[in-house]
C-alpha cells in the first residue's frame, strides 16, 4: 500500500456552506497568519446547498460590514408577509406570527450566497477546494481528531481501480471544523464515537423540497413572502410551505415535511406537488416554467437536541450542530453567528477547541433556540394542539418551566394497518414536473454510474421480507429522487438502488425505520448542480 500524500493546515473546514465560509473569513480577519482550507464535496461552491431562503442580515453586517454595497446576485429586500391556513380550494389569511415577520430581511439563494462568500474567503488567503469529498476522519495516536481523508477518485463499482484512479489525500490540521449541514456523514460518526449526544435528545429533521420557476412577466412581486400550512397535510402530519417572489420574474417555492410523520404511505414529494396545484399557488405558476429543483434535510431538533459541539481536535458549527430556528424557518443567521463565534474562540485560545461548547451555550445563538424549544415538539400532538402551544410559547417568550422531549424520526413511523389512513383529499395535478424522475432532471444531478454505490444498506434481505410486510417499503415513497425501487425479476423481488439519481438530501439515512441505510459521500464532484436554489 503506497503512503498517502498529506497536506497540512492549521485548520481544515469540512463544508463550504454559510457556517464554514463565515468561520474561515472571521478566523483570517482575526489571525491572518493561520493557514485555513475549506473542502466541499460539490463540483462548485453552492451546488449542493438549498434553502428557502430568507435571511436576517445582522450577522452578515458584523462579518462583512460593506456587503450591502456589493450584495450576492440574488438579494431581494423583503416587502410584505402573508400567512395562510389552506384548505383544498381556498384558505384563511391569518395574522403573521412575530417569528415570521421579515421586515428588514432579504430573500436570497443560499447557493448563490455561498458562491459569493467563497472568493471573499480566498481574498483573505483561505484555500477553498470544491470537488473534494471528505470520506473519513483521521486520528492522532491519543485518539483526538487529526484531520480528514479525501475519498479516492476513479474506483469502479466492483472496487477495482479504473485508469484515472487517484488516491485521496490526507489533510491534517490542528483543528477540524465540521460544517457539513444537516446529518453530516463525518459528524454522524464523531457523535457516535465521542458520545456527543449522551446528554441531549435525539436530533429531529424535516425534508425541504424546493423549485425555482420563471413566471410570466409582471406576475412576481419582488420581496413578497407567502407562508402556508394546512392542506395538503392532514392534521397529524407536520408540514408547511413557502413561496418567495424574486426579481427577474422568478418565484422560489417549496414544501417542508417533518420527518417525524407516522403515516407509512406519506410521500413528501407528492405533498409538495399537490400544494403547487392549490388554486392560490397554481395561479402564480401557470404559464411559467420550472428552472431548477432539489431537496435537502433540515435539522429541526433545536435546543434540547443540541449535541456537545466540541471534541478533542474538532468543533461542530451551523446545521451540523443543529442550530436552525424552526418557528422562524431560518438557520443561516445562526450558521454565520456560530461560525464567527467558533473563529473568535479559536483565535483567542491558540486553536484549542476546549471551551467552545460552553461559549456557544452561553451565546445569543443558544438563547434564541431556548426561547422556541417547545414549539416544534408541540406539533407531535397534532395541528391544533401545536398551534395553541406555539401561541402560548410565543406569548410567554419560551419561559414555560418545562422542555418537551424529542424522539428519533425513524421511530415514529407506524406499521401498515396500525395507522388509520387519513383522507388525502388530493387533486388531479398538471403542473410540471409530472414525477420524481422529471424532478431529478431539474436537479441536474450527476454521478459516474461506475463507482461504488454510496447508499449502504446493511441487509437488503430485510427490504423484501420484513420491511415489505411491516411498512410496505417506505424508502420507495420518502425518497424525493426515486433512488429506491423494489423490482421483480427472474431472481425474485429485490431492492434496486438507483444511486445516480441521489440529490444528497439524506432523508433515507434519517427516516428508514430499521436504521440500516447509511449515506456516505460518493466521489467528489458528484451529485446535484443546483442553480440559484
Amino acid at each position: 500500500m503506497t503512503e498517502r500524500e498529506t497536506m497540512e493546515y492549521d485548520v481544515i473546514v469540512v463544508g463550504a456552506g454559510p457556517a464554514g465560509l463565515s468561520f474561515a473569513i472571521r478566523l483570517k480577519q482575526l489571525k491572518p497568519d493561520v493557514t485555513v482550507c475549506v473542502i466541499e464535496k460539490a463540483s462548485t461552491i453552492g451546488a449542493h446547498i438549498l434553502s428557502g431562503a430568507v435571511i436576517e442580515p445582522q450577522p452578515l453586517d458584523a462579518l462583512l460590514p460593506g456587503w450591502r454595497d456589493n450584495p450576492p446576485p440574488i438579494c431581494v429586500p423583503a416587502t410584505e408577509d402573508e400567512f395562510w391556513l389552506l384548505n383544498k380550494t381556498g384558505g384563511r389569511k391569518l395574522p403573521v406570527p412575530s417569528t415570521l415577520n421579515n421586515h428588514g430581511n432579504f430573500i436570497v439563494s443560499l447557493g448563490a450566497l455561498c458562491a459569493w462568500l467563497a472568493p471573499q474567503a480566498e481574498a483573505l488567503g483561505v484555500d477553498v477546494f470544491p470537488g473534494f469529498a471528505a470520506a473519513d476522519t483521521i486520528y492522532n495516536d491519543d485518539g483526538s481528531v487529526a484531520g480528514v481523508r479525501i475519498g479516492d477518485m476513479g474506483v469502479a463499482k466492483d472496487g477495482s481501480h479504473k485508469s484515472g484512479y487517484t488516491q485521496g489525500i490526507d489533510i491534517k490540521a490542528k483543528v477540524t471544523v465540521l460544517a457539513e449541514g444537516a446529518r453530516g456523514s463525518l459528524t454522524k460518526q464523531l457523535i457516535k464515537r465521542f458520545k456527543l449526544d449522551q446528554d441531549s435528545d435525539p436530533q429531529g429533521y424535516s425534508i425541504g423540497i424546493k423549485e425555482l420557476w420563471q413566471v410570466p412577466a409582471g406576475r412576481a412581486k419582488p420581496g413578497k413572502i407567502f407562508h402556508s400550512f394546512g392542506w395538503p397535510a392532514d392534521n397529524r402530519t407536520y408540514g408547511g410551505a413557502f413561496l418567495y417572489h424574486l426579481d427577474k420574474d422568478r418565484i422560489a417555492l417549496g414544501y417542508v415535511s417533518g420527518l417525524d410523520y407516522s403515516d407509512p404511505n406519506y410521500q413528501p414529494w407528492e405533498a409538495f406537488q399537490q400544494w403547487k396545484n392549490h388554486p392560490m399557488i397554481k395561479s402564480v405558476l401557470e404559464g411559467g416554467s420550472i428552472l431548477s429543483a432539489g431537496a435537502r434535510a433540515i435539522v429541526t431538533g433545536g435546543y434540547q437536541s443540541l449535541p456537545k459541539v466540541e471534541l478533542p481536535g474538532a468543533l461542530l458549527i451551523g446545521d451540523t450542530a443543529g442550530l436552525l430556528n424552526v418557528p422562524k424557518i431560518k438557520g443561516t443567521h445562526q450558521a454565520i453567528k456560530s461560525g464567527m463565534l467558533a473563529a473568535e474562540h479559536l483565535a483567542a485560545s491558540e486553536l484549542k477547541p476546549a471551551g467552545f461548547d460552553a461559549k456557544l451555550r452561553s451565546s445569543d445563538v443558544m438563547a434564541e433556540l431556548k426561547k422556541v424549544r417547545n414549539i416544534k415538539p408541540g406539533f407531535k400532538k397534532g395541528l391544533w394542539f401545536g398551534m395553541f402551544n406555539a401561541a402560548w410559547e410565543t406569548i410567554t417568550g419560551g419561559k414555560s418551566p418545562w422542555t418537551l422531549k424529542n424522539k428519533p424520526d425513524w421511530n415514529s413511523l407506524h406499521k401498515l394497518g396500525q395507522y388509520e389512513q387519513p383522507k388525502r383529499d388530493y387533486v388531479q395535478r398538471d403542473l410540471a414536473p409530472r414525477d420524481r424522475l422529471a424532478g431529478v432532471y431539474f436537479a441536474a444531478t450527476e454521478h459516474d454510474e461506475d463507482q461504488p454505490i454510496h447508499l449502504h444498506v446493511k441487509d437488503t434481505s430485510v427490504c423484501v421480507t420484513q420491511c415489505a410486510q411491516e411498512y410496505g417499503n417506505p424508502c420507495t415513497r420518502f425518497c424525493p429522487a426515486n433512488v429506491y425501487e423494489i423490482v421483480n425479476d427472474e431472481a425474485g423481488k429485490r431492492l434496486q438502488i438507483n444511486a445516480a439519481n441521489c440529490v444528497h438530501c439524506k432523508t433515507c439515512d434519517i427516516k428508514d425505520p430499521y436504521e440500516i441505510i447509511n449515506w456516505v459521500p460518493p466521489e467528489g464532484g458528484s451529485g446535484p448542480n443546483y442553480q440559484n436554489l
